[in-house]
């Protein structure tokens, strides 16, 4: 059955290909972009496949109207992903408030209002999947992306959260946790306007490593991202609510996971001492 999509951030990288690969399988999909210029070739190559909406997430009403048009041009919605980003580099005390509020509401407040859009949708026809692209910086952290690690981790809160409101309307919701991809974020990431040299030992090997990340040969490529996506949503029965995607993903997690119960006995520890001392 064909399934009807809408996924934000599809000029480039991931929700290019996504789309792309709906559309191949013989989906349609509204596929979005802040410059719907830059949907042009996607809807060249998909035709009627490609439904092509301007929306820039930061923006309310472009995601009302966004959501709209989809469920009218459409027919309805089956799977909305959220997947449009940015990234500011900086560490907590370089990163201004402008900046941060930018970074939330494109991570966090843009997928919130798309799923609170959505799911009156998606409840009325009795089901639907909320697909929101979280990172492996969602369950850990990396000096100079405060900011973005702190939007990832809000963005799976709110996915746990929801997950455990829809399930009984049959609305699944995903967070997914790409490892690295051959895409532009490492390029297009804006530093801080007010990056102090006190934290270049920190953070600018981090830097260097984003800025060459699109040409390692370990990395995934969007094709096979898309691929892994459409095998999850065509899934049957219950899923993970955290599914990490990618190469070497699970070896990243698991590694997190063992960090998180070190820090769990660490902290028994501390307590057992602390009540053998108060005894």
């Amino acid at each position: 059955m064909a399934r009807r999509w809408l996924v934000t951030g599809c000029s480039s990288g991931l929700g290019r290909a996504l789309a792309a690969a709906a559309a191949e399988a013989g989906d349609t999909v509204a596929a979005t972009a802040r410059k719907p210029a830059d949907l042009a070739e996607l809807h060249r190559c998909h035709g009627g496949r490609i439904l092509p909406l301007a929306l820039d997430v930061r923006d309310a009403e472009q995601c009302r109207s966004a959501v709209a048009d989809a469920v009218d041009r459409l027919g309805g919605l089956d799977v909305l992903v959220n997947n449009a980003g940015n990234g500011v580099f900086g560490t907590v005390e370089e990163v201004g408030d402008e900046e941060l509020r930018d970074q939330l509401e494109t991570l966090v407040a843009g997928p919130w209002r798309l799923a609170r859009l959505a799911l009156p949708v998606m409840r009325a026809q009795g089901g639907g999947h909320i697909l929101n692209v979280s990172s492996l910086a969602g369950r850990m952290s990396f000096p100079g992306l405060a900011a973005y690690v702190t939007g990832k981790h809000a963005l799976e809160g709110m996915t746990q959260a929801l997950a455990a409101e829809a399930a009984p309307f049959g609305v699944r919701v995903t967070a997914l946790e790409p490892a690295g991809y051959a895409t532009r974020y490492g390029t297009s990431l804006t530093d801080a306007a007010d990056r102090s040299p006190l934290y270049r030992d920190a953070t600018d090997p981090m830097r260097e490593q984003l800025r060459g990340m699109a040409q390692l040969p370990t990395v995934g490529r969007p094709e096979e991202f898309a691929r892994d996506v459409l095998r999850i949503v065509a899934a049957d029965g219950p899923l993970p609510v955290r599914i990490p995607v990618g190469p070497g993903s699970l070896d990243h997690v698991a590694a997190a996971v063992r960090a998180a119960a070190e820090e769990l006995a660490a902290v028994r520890a501390l307590v057992d001492e602390s009540a053998s001392a108060a005894g």
